[in-house]
């Protein structure tokens, strides 16, 4: 071979290699940054759903697909922390819940942002119509609201003489104040005495219960990110109080609390982690409608009601999802 030809072959190699090898390099794996609002373990099988079923779809953490994970613990200032550091790392979509959504919405305007949890994404502002969300936010709404006249319907089963009640919510929380606007609605419908306890922070939670007053004969709990972080405690002072509870989630009724009705949430996280694939293959977040729960549980705590002293009917226990004894 002439050396003009070999220099020439040589160069030709030289600059082929790098494109090949450029070629044969790993795509940047996308990363979700998972923000909790309550705390890792009262997620657990919420956050085991929604893997569950980024695997069935194709996603396997730490080999096509990188998650980061934060838990702000019922603090909304903890949330507003972490999103800021989701936005400054460029995370490639925002999955979160609850008190959490408007703080990223607010962060940013162009990472899409999934909520597993909002009680009224319409009402509160998070989304311009349910069908077409437009902009960067969607997701699964629980529709809380739409639920309180029949939990009130179940407590007024369970309760003989049902007539007052008092109502525990984060008053800092837009989805817990309409939640308890439509809790004073519905009782003042059906004749019931309301006494409201404000909450802003874990700190109120065994105040507000020293504001009880006498004559309360059942407890109400708005569900959200303060609530979860503190469903235990919330609970134990219910039972020491001699008060059955009316929660809003399964989650919330173990070990102490009296029954809870309300979405299958694990359903409403599988279903986040459809959305969030479709982003994932370039889907936009306003043209994903947010859908709604198509699941309902209610769950009774057997053992709660006997040391409450409350006979519960076969009816109702037959028409519960889960007995817990």
């Amino acid at each position: 071979m002439k050396r003009r030809q070999f220099i020439t072959l040589l160069g030709g190699a030289a600059v082929a290699w790098p494109l090949g090898a450029r070629a044969q390099q790993p795509a940047k794996r996308p990363t979700i940054g998972f923000l909790g609002v309550s705390t890792s373990a009262a997620w657990s099988h919420w956050t085991a759903a929604f893997l569950g079923r980024l695997s069935e779809l194709g996603w396997t953490e730490g080999r096509n697909v990188a998650i980061e994970y934060r838990w702000a613990e019922g603090r909304v200032e903890r949330s507003v922390e972490i999103v800021a550091e989701f936005v400054q790392r460029k995370v490639d979509v925002i999955v979160t819940a609850g008190t959490a959504v408007p703080a990223a919405k607010r962060a940013t305007s162009t990472i899409p942002i999934v909520f597993a949890l909002a009680s009224d994404p319409l009402g509160s502002g998070l989304v311009t119509s349910l069908s077409l969300p437009g902009g960067n936010v969607t997701g699964l709404s629980t529709q809380s609201n739409d639920t309180v006249s029949k939990r009130l319907e179940i407590l007024r089963e369970v309760i003989p003489g049902f007539r007052r009640l008092a109502l525990l919510g984060n008053a800092g929380y837009a989805g817990s104040v309409e939640e308890m606007r439509e809790v004073l609605a519905v009782a003042h419908a059906l004749g019931l005495e309301v006494d409201r306890l404000e909450i802003l922070r874990a700190e109120d939670i065994a105040p507000a219960f020293e504001q009880l007053k006498s004559g309360v004969q059942a407890l109400y709990v708005c569900s959200d990110a303060l609530a979860n972080a503190n469903r235990h405690r919330i609970n134990i002072l219910a039972l020491g109080a001699r008060l059955p509870t009316m929660l809003g989630l399964r989650e919330y009724v173990d070990p102490a609390g009296l029954m809870s009705y309300g979405p299958h949430i694990p359903d409403l996280f599988r279903r986040t982690a459809d959305h969030v694939d479709k982003i994932l293959r370039g889907a936009k977040p306003g043209d994903l409608p947010v859908e709604q729960p198509t699941k309902f549980e209610l769950i009774i705590n057997l053992t709660v009601a006997k040391a409450l002293g409350l006979k519960l009917s076969e009816a109702l226990l037959l028409r519960a999802d889960e007995v817990i004894e």
